[in-house]
């Protein structure tokens, strides 16, 4: 059920929506229509690279004791790191490649000029969750063109909203390839292997404007639009990102009263914008893509909720929530952190799928430049399950009802979120906590499964079907494909 964030496909859902969803119809003519563009062109991209940190504190070091130049319209960041400008490029609606060539370069000197490295007309190139940084690279004085420099892995990369609309990736992890390696020697010796991991990337793209055109001329079909018409869809803005949002969720009503009942004696904790409201949380600053004729949608939001209990031996973290809709069906992913009662060890999860949405038929169709979805039910899914220990013993089931999920966000800069909808809990019958019913385990104050000490908190009540998986969703303009999210858990101290 999780799903990777292309950035490909992210990009053309903004790109492709931006250039080509409210294009009027063509004046009635016996000609066929044109046939649709297979590129969009990119412009005023800029790529934020360090290369490799150590390599740069290497050279301004007393051992090499060498300098770091730029060129041509490159420019040296505050945190050290080099930013390429001028990007422009193209977009293949039908590979969901990107190709964009930058301006400028850096000058590695060390060693008196027995260490010379020079990097140029850098040239980032992607397709699906794969990509490289290709660049001119000159060693002592020796150019070699078009050196597939680095390696870059797109899995997990989500985008942000830039200045003017322009879509960002930032981070992009980096992989130092066998050219590169040659590039990095010295006195013969590679500094660094193939493999070696380099600094991350930061991508910024912005799709090419076109031309406005005279819609009072009618020898211009392409434009037959009114400007003053204020139902011609062509005002809207950037239709395929997502500007602002929030999503409610409130993880398990019957789990919160638990956490906080005198049972286990706990606390919640909210941080990083998120906010308590009637449907239990509110996370904010709502991030993505939006594909209203697949229909599908991609969001993340800020924000954390803690839940600690028995004075710490339970302490469960959900983080860096994203919603993934796709027609029917959906996912709530979300970081997880979870403390083992015994060890202390925190186990970290990372974009995990923790429930599958249940969305209704033609809920994915905004209300102008709002997107609306109140209560979509929300199921626990194995992995969820998996998170949601305590003592070793899963508290709830796969398949368990969760509270229902609740997303609004918006498509342009002036719209404003609504306010929030309905609330509602889980329908197990009750919290468990004190003066609750604790679902099959028990009343009352006494802990569900387990007694009051110890044991694991109870699946409480008959969870409901597992929604059907998610489909890979709808195809843009030339039927490229959303890919799926790996999920991945690391474990430290």
């Amino acid at each position: 059920m999780t799903r990777n964030r292309s950035l490909l496909l992210t990009a053309a859902t903004a790109t492709v929506l931006g250039v080509t969803a409210f294009a009027g119809p063509a004046l009635a003519a016996p000609a066929a229509p044109a046939a649709p563009p297979t590129t969009i062109g990119l412009t005023d991209g800029t790529l934020d690279w360090g290369l490799k940190a150590s390599f740069r504190n290497y050279i301004t070091s007393p051992i090499a004791n060498g300098q770091i130049t730029v060129a041509d319209g490159a420019e040296r960041n505050t945190d050290g790191t080099f930013r390429f400008t001028g990007g422009t490029g193209s977009y293949d609606l039908a590979t969901h490649g990107v190709d964009t060539a930058f301006e400028g370069g850096v000058h590695f000197e060390g060693h008196h000029g027995e260490l010379d490295l020079g990097l140029s007309d850098l040239r980032v190139e992607t397709e699906g969750t794969g990509g490289a940084i290709v660049a001119d690279v000159t060693v002592a004085g020796e150019t070699t063109q078009d050196v597939e420099f680095a390696t870059l892995d797109l899995t997990g990369i989500r985008p942000g909203s830039g200045e003017g609309g322009a879509m960002v990736f930032a981070n992009i992890p980096a992989t130092l390839t066998a050219g590169g390696a040659e590039a990095f020697e010295y006195n013969g010796t590679p500094m660094y292997a193939e493999g070696t991991v380099l600094d991350p990337a930061t991508l910024t793209v912005s799709p090419v404007e076109e031309e406005p055109t005279d819609p009072t001329d009618p020898t211009d079909p392409t434009d037959p639009t009114d400007p003053t018409d204020p139902t011609d869809p062509g005002d809207a803005e950037d239709p395929g990102v997502v500007h602002d949002g929030t999503l409610d969720w409130g993880v398990k009503a019957s789990f919160r009263s638990y956490i906080t009942g005198p049972i286990a004696g706990g606390s919640v904790e909210l941080t990083g914008g998120a906010t308590e409201n009637a449907s239990g949380y509110s996370f904010p600053n709502a991030e993505g893509a939006f594909d209203e004729a697949a229909p599908a949608l991609e969001a993340g939001f800020d924000g954390s909720v803690r839940f600690t209990g028995h004075h710490g031996a339970l302490d469960l973290t959900f983080s860096d929530l994203n919603v993934d809709l796709d027609g029917t069906e959906g996912s709530l992913v979300a970081d997880v952190a979870a403390t083992d009662a015994e060890s202390g060890e925190v186990t970290e999860y990372d974009d995990i799928t923790v429930a599958e949405l249940d969305v209704p038929e033609g809920a994915l169709t905004a209300d102008g430049d709002v997107l609306t979805l109140d209560a979509l039910p929300a199921t626990l899914t194995a992995d969820g399950a998996q998170a949601f220990e305590y003592n070793g013993t899963p508290m709830y089931p796969a398949g368990t009802a969760l509270d229902p999920v609740s997303v609004r966000v918006t498509l342009s800069d002036d719209a404003t979120v609504p306010p929030a909808g309905p609330g509602g809990g889980d329908d197990d019958g009750g919290a468990g906590g004190a003066g609750g019913t604790g679902g099959t385990g028990g009343t009352g104050g006494a802990s569900p499964q387990g007694g009051a000490t110890g044991g694991a908190l109870a699946s409480t009540g008959a969870g409901i079907g597992a929604a059907a998986a998610l489909s890979t969703a709808a195809a843009l303009a030339a039927g490229g494909v959303l890919l799926r999210r790996t999920a991945t858990r690391r474990r430290t101290a």
